[in-house]
């Protein structure tokens, strides 16, 4: 049994073939798919599959970086109404991006900082998107969290340092696709990150996994990178799917 615990599964890119792709995950043992917010026009179909779907379909709900710009303040304002009005598993997917566009980088560590209240405030686990911008995020969290605060370092790509401050704040660590890139350099780190600080996520429809690299993402990949973990902790897969699958339900226990 697997747990994704980062899937876009109600994007776009699965309006023609959602349900049949849900099945496809539950079919490779997949039997859970955490669904992480991007911004407030993605509510409705984000519930909508959770309706269609529940109990393997679980909503999560925050603002996502790359959605933080000049009405920043008018869309955290929904989130937040969202997310006081209705049971979401964490607050998540939040950060930051200095990726795209610095611009609003500024507005990005303020929504950044409202949503990690949030989280302390409700006691729900963060998600954290923090592309070329990790270093910025393991320093906001590292001054803003409480005790009780954890969650998940989304997609993670850093260095065995960077994982070890994720880890001494209380967090964990995202593995996806990328892992099995094989000029990536993950491999080396995750080699030195104790599993049982490791979850599984896809960031579906995005970085699908070899054999899949440039295709569509899909929560039925994951057992593709659960053995390319389970290769790189010598370890066999079944004990790859009991540890993370068991660490995914501690973090989201709460919810």
């Amino acid at each position: 049994m697997f747990i994704d615990t980062h899937t876009h599964i109600y994007a776009e890119k699965f309006d023609e073939d959602r349900d049949a792709c849900i099945r496809a995950a539950l079919d490779a043992g997949v039997t859970k798919l955490y669904m992480p917010n991007i911004d407030s026009k993605y509510i409705k179909v984000m519930r909508q599959t959770e309706a269609a779907h529940p109990d393997v379909c679980i909503p999560m709900m925050g603002l996502h970086p790359c959605s933080v710009g000049a009405n920043y303040t008018e869309e955290l304002a929904i989130i937040h109404e969202e997310l006081v009005s209705h049971d979401y598993a964490a607050v998540g997917e939040v950060g930051l991006d200095y990726y795209w566009s610095r611009e609003f980088e500024q507005q990005q560590q303020d929504a950044f900082l409202q949503q990690i209240r949030w989280a302390n405030d409700a006691s729900l686990p963060l998600i954290i998107h923090s592309r070329d911008s990790l270093d910025d995020c393991i320093d906001m969290v590292r001054d803003h969290k409480t005790d009780s605060l954890s969650g998940i370092f989304h997609c993670f790509s850093g260095t065995v340092q960077q994982a070890e401050a994720i880890i001494d704040l209380g967090f964990y660590i995202g593995i996806g696709g990328v892992v099995t890139f094989k000029n990536s350099g993950l491999g080396e780190v995750v080699k030195q990150i104790s599993l049982d600080r490791i979850v599984l996520e896809t960031d579906a429809p995005y970085l699908a996994p070899h054999p899949f690299r440039g295709k569509r993402n899909e929560p039925k990949f994951i057992p593709l990178i659960a053995e390319k973990i389970a290769e790189l902790h010598q370890l066999p897969v079944a004990e790859v799917a009991s540890i993370t699958t068991a660490t995914a339900e501690a973090i989201f226990l709460k919810s």
